[in-house]
C-alpha cells in the first residue's frame, strides 16, 4: 500500500473496484470485519451502481482517500448486492504535486508545502515507501528537524504500516481474516519476526498448522533441516497427539521418527542426528520435557505431575474429620432410608460409609447402577454425622460446606436434579475468566468447602484436573464419581481411568442394576456392550428398544420418520435427541440437523429468520453451545432455545441479534458470535457425554467406521432414558463393539502415583477396593 509500484502484485485479470470509502456502517473493533459504503471510481467488475457496500477486515480505513479492493460480488439474501474484499491497499497519489499535497495534508502536522516539496525532492515520489524502509532516509531532506522527521515517519507508521504489513501477508496467501489475526498477535513486529521465524505462527495463531508454516518458510528461504524448522515440525506433532489423540507424552523414539517423516522431502533428506539435536535444544529451552523415553509438552508434564502431588495430600489427611462410631453411621443411614423410603444394598451402604471415612475415594459404575441415589446418601449422612445444614440460605455470607461439580452444564443440572443441592461445573467452581485470563482459584487461593464431589470425572482432562485439585483447601474430603467405559475426554490424559488403574485411591464399583425397571433392555444392552457382546436379540423389538436396518443414503429419512413418530405421541424436540459421531457426509450431524430443522420448524412468513454462513436460524430452533461462555453462565454442551431474533434496524449497535434460552438463562449473541451455537437436533456423542434424554436415536452407518468403537456406543447408548432407537448397518454396530483399543493413551498418571503413594502403608487402600 506504500506505493503505487506495489499494485503490480495485482494480476491484471483480477476483478477489482477503486473507489473512495464514504461512511462505516459497522466495524468489530475486536477483529477489524468492517461494512462500508464505498464510492467506485474505477471497476472490471460488472456494476452498474455508482456505490457498493464493501465488507472485510479493514484494520484501518481513511475516509475520502482512493482505495485499491479486489475480491468478489456477493449478493446477500437479505442486504443485497456487496463486495467481499480479499485484499486492498490505499492508492497514494501518482503525482509530485499530489504527494505534496498528500504530506502537507491535516495527517501530518507540522509538514507544510514548502517542506513536503523538499523531501519529495529529496527522495522521489516513492518517498513514503522509502520512510517506511529506512527513516534515516529524511536525515537527507534540507531544513527538516529530526522532531519533525520522528513524527512524520510515526504518522506514516501509523497510517501506512499497518496497511503494508496486511499487504504482505496477502502476498504470503493469507487471507484477510487469518491476516488480522496475525496482526493481531505481533502488532507493527509483524513482518519483522515472521521473516526472523515464520514457524512460530504454528504455536502463536490459531488457525496456522506446520504445513502451512513450511510454505511460508519455504518462501523465505528457509528449508531442510534449518533448526527452526526442525524445532517447529517437534512442537506441532506433539500438539497434535496431544489434541487430537488425547496422549500426555510420546514415546522418544516415535517421535524422531514421526517428525522425520513430517519434514522430509524428496529433494531433501532429513537425517535423524538433526531432529535429536533439536529436540536436545528445545529441552535445554524449557519447550519441552524429556523423562526417560518419554517426551512432555511443558503444560502436560507439570499437570500430570501437579494432579500426583494432589492426590498424596489428600491421602495424607489426617485431621480433616471428626472420628464417627459405627453405631452413629447406622443410625444416620437408617434415619436417611426412612426418610426417603429406600433400601441401600450392601455395596451402596459400602460405599457411602467409604466416603464418610475417607479424605478420597473413587465411586464408580455403569449406567442404572445408582451412582446418583449414593451421592445422595454420601451428602445426607455427612450432613446428618457433621451436623450441618443442606439449606444454603443458612450460609449468607459464609461458603456452603458442599460442593456438587460436572464438567458440564447439563452434567450439574442433572447432579443438582437428583441431590436437591447447587451444582455448577467445574469451571465456574474454580472461577474460571474466560480466554487466557486463568482461574481465580489456585493453590494460593483455594476454594471454600468441607466436602467435593465430582460427577463424569471420565470427562474431566489432565489439564482441568490438575487446576482443580491444585485448588483444593487443605482439609476436604473427595468423592469421584465416574465410568471409565464412557469415552475419554476431548482434552488430554484419561484421569479416571488412571485413577482406578493405580489402585492407591479406595474404590467402590457399583455392578447391580437399579436404574429404571430391573430387566432394562437399554441397560442391559449397555451393559453387554461394555464386555464387548452384541445380544442375539439386537435386532428384535423391545418396549425400550428398536434397530431399523436400513442403506446409508436412507438414514435421514429413517431418523425423520422415527421423530415425526415421536412427536405425533407427544414428545417434544428437547425430549428427542439423534447423536451421531461425525459432523460431515450424507448421514452426518450438519445433514441431519438441516433435515430436523425442517422437519421441527420449517420456514414460516411469521417466523423470523436469521442466516449465518450457510446455516438459517429460526425462532423455535433448538441449538447447542459449543464454548465455555462463564460471564453468561453457559457451557460447552448446553442445549437452548431460539426464543427472539432481533434485526439490526432494531438496535442500537445496528448488528442482527439472536437470544437464547439456556434452562431460563437468557443470552445474547451478536450476529458476528454466532459461531458459538449451532444447531442440536442432531449433536455429537461427545457433546451429550454428561447428559439424559428420554428418547435418543443413534444411527450406525460404515460412513463413520473412522471413529466407530466400543466406548462410543456405550456412551451414546447410555445417554438413553426411556427409549432407545438405532438406525443404519448391523455389521457398522459390530465393528464398533469389537474396537475397544483404539483410545489407548499415553500417561504415566497411574504409574506415578503408585511410586508416589505407597498402598502397603494404608491397608485400607487395598482392602477397601469393593466390587
Amino acid at each position: 500500500m506504500a506505493d503505487q509500484s506495489s499494485l503490480d502484485l495485482f494480476q491484471d485479470d483480477q476483478k477489482y473496484i477503486k473507489g473512495i470509502p464514504l461512511h462505516i456502517i459497522f466495524q468489530n473493533e475486536s477483529n477489524a470485519y468492517t461494512v462500508m459504503r464505498v464510492k467506485i471510481n474505477e471497476t472490471n467488475e460488472q456494476i452498474d451502481e455508482k456505490e457498493i457496500i464493501v465488507i472485510g477486515y479493514f484494520p484501518m480505513i481513511h475516509m475520502h482517500e482512493v482505495y485499491h479492493f479486489t475480491g468478489s460480488i456477493k449478493v446477500h439474501p437479505k442486504y443485497g448486492k456487496q463486495y467481499e474484499v480479499h485484499q486492498y491497499r490505499k492508492l497514494l497519489p501518482q503525482s509530485k504535486a499530489g504527494m505534496v499535497q498528500y504530506l502537507s495534508g491535516d495527517l501530518f502536522p507540522g509538514i507544510g508545502g514548502k517542506t513536503a516539496e523538499r523531501i519529495i525532492d529529496t527522495l522521489g515520489e516513492n518517498a513514503v515507501s522509502k520512510i517506511l524502509d529506512d527513516p534515516n532516509c529524511l536525515d537527507k531532506v534540507p531544513k527538516l528537524s529530526e522532531e519533525k522527521a520522528r513524527l512524520l515517519y510515526e504518522t506514516l507508521i501509523q497510517h501506512q504500516g499497518l496497511e503494508k504489513i496486511m499487504v504482505a501477508l496477502s502476498d504470503y496467501g493469507f487471507g484477510s481474516q487469518l491476516s488480522m489475526k496475525i496482526y493481531q498477535t505481533y502488532g507493527d513486529m509483524t513482518l519483522e519476526i515472521i521473516h526472523d521465524n515464520p514457524y512460530q505462527l504454528v504455536t502463536d495463531v490459531e488457525g496456522i498448522g506446520f504445513h502451512r508454516a513450511d510454505e511460508l518458510g519455504k518462501a523465505l528461504g528457509i528449508s531442510g533441516n534449518h533448526p527452526d524448522r526442525i524445532q517447529a515440525a517437534c512442537l506441532y506433532w506433539l500438539n497434535e497427539k496431544a489434541m487430537d489423540e488425547g496422549h500426555v507424552f510420546m514415546p522418544y523414539e516415535e517421535m524422531i521418527g514421526e517428525v522425520q517423516k513430517l519434514i522430509t522431502k524428496p529433494e531433501e533428506p532429513i537425517d535423524e542426528m538433526d531432529i535429536i539435536r533439536e529436540i536436545d535444544s528445545l529441552e535445554e529451552e524449557g519447550k519441552l520435557i524429556l523423562e526417560e523415553n518419554e517426551v512432555y509438552l511443558p503444560s502436560l508434564y507439570y499437570a500430570e505431575k501437579g494432579i500426583v502431588t494432589s492426590i498424596k495430600k489428600l491421602t495424607e489427611q489426617t485431621d480433616f474429620q471428626e472420628e464417627f462410631s459405627e453405631s452413629e453411621f447406622l443410625s444416620a443411614l437408617g434415619d436417611l432410608e426412612e426418610r426417603l423410603n429406600i433400601q441401600y444394598s450392601i455395596t451402596q451402604k459400602e460405599a457411602i460409609k467409604q466416603a464418610i471415612h475417607s479424605p478420597i475415594m473413587l465411586l464408580t459404575g455403569g449406567p442404572g447402577t445408582g451412582k446418583t441415589t449414593v451421592i445422595k446418601g454420601i451428602v445426607e449422612v455427612y450432613a446428618d454425622l457433621h451436623g450441618v445444614s443442606l439449606n444454603p440460605k443458612d450460609y449468607k455470607d459464609d461458603p456452603f460446606p458442599v460442593l456438587l461439580v460436572a464438567p458440564t452444564g447439563r452434567a450439574a443440572k442433572r447432579m443438582s436434579e437428583s441431590t436437591g443441592l447447587p451444582a455448577v461445573t467445574i469451571h465456574r467452581l474454580l472461577g474460571w475468566k474466560g480466554g487466557g485470563s486463568g482461574y481465580e482459584h489456585d493453590e494460593e487461593n483455594p476454594i471454600e468447602g468441607s466436602l467435593l464431589i465430582v460427577d463424569e470425572m471420565s470427562m474431566v482432562d489432565i489439564w482441568l484436573a490438575n487446576q482443580l485439585f491444585k485448588s483444593l483447601p487443605e482439609t476436604i474430603q473427595v468423592i469421584i464419581v465416574g465410568d471409565e467405559d464412557q469415552l475419554p475426554s476431548v482434552g488430554p490424559g484419561q484421569v479416571l481411568k488412571d485413577f482406578l488403574s493405580s489402585d492407591v485411591i479406595p474404590t467402590i464399583e457399583l455392578q447391580n442394576i437399579y436404574r429404571q425397571s430391573e430387566g432394562s433392555s437399554i441397560i442391559d444392552l449397555a451393559h453387554a456392550i461394555k464386555e464387548g457382546n452384541i445380544p442375539e436379540d439386537l435386532q428384535n423389538a423391545k418396549d425400550d428398544r428398536r434397530f431399523f436396518t436400513c442403506r446409508q443414503n436412507q438414514i435421514i429419512d429413517v431418523i425423520g420418520q422415527v421423530c415425526e413418530n415421536a412427536h405425533k405421541k407427544g414428545y417434544t424436540t428437547k425430549d428427542i435427541q439423534v447423536l451421531a459421531p461425525m459432523y460431515r457426509g450424507n448421514a452426518g450431524i450438519e445433514a441431519i440437523n438441516e433435515s430436523l430443522q425442517n422437519l421441527f420448524n420449517p420456514p414460516s412468513d411469521q417466523k423470523r429468520s436469521l442466516t449465518f454462513g450457510d446455516r438459517i436460524y429460526r425462532i423455535g430452533d433448538k441449538v447447542l453451545q459449543l464454548v465455555n461462555n462463564p460471564e453468561e453462565h453457559v457451557f460447552n454442551g448446553d442445549i437452548g432455545e431460539i426464543v427472539a431474533i432481533i434485526m439490526a434496524k432494531e438496535t442500537a449497535d445496528h448488528e442482527d441479534m439472536l437470544v437464547v434460552s439456556f434452562d431460563g438463562i437468557e443470552v445474547t449473541y451478536l450476529k458476528r458470535d454466532l459461531n458459538q451455537i449451532t444447531l442440536a437436533y442432531c449433536c455429537s456423542i461427545h457433546k451429550s457425554q454428561g447428559s439424559e434424554f428420554p428418547i435418543v436415536v443413534l444411527p450406525v452407518v460404515k460412513g463413520y467406521h473412522r471413529m466407530l468403537r466400543r466406548n462410543l456406543i456405550y456412551t451414546a447408548i447410555t445417554r438413553s432414558k426411556s427409549y432407545l432407537i438405532m438406525c443404519g448397518d448391523i455389521n457398522a454396530f459390530s465393528y464398533a463393539v469389537e474396537r475397544s483399543d483404539v483410545d489407548l493413551r499415553h500417561s504415566k498418571l497411574s504409574q506415578k502415583l503408585k511410586e508416589r503413594i505407597n498402598p502397603e502403608s494404608d491397608e485400607s487402600t487395598i482392602d477397601d477396593h469393593i466390587v
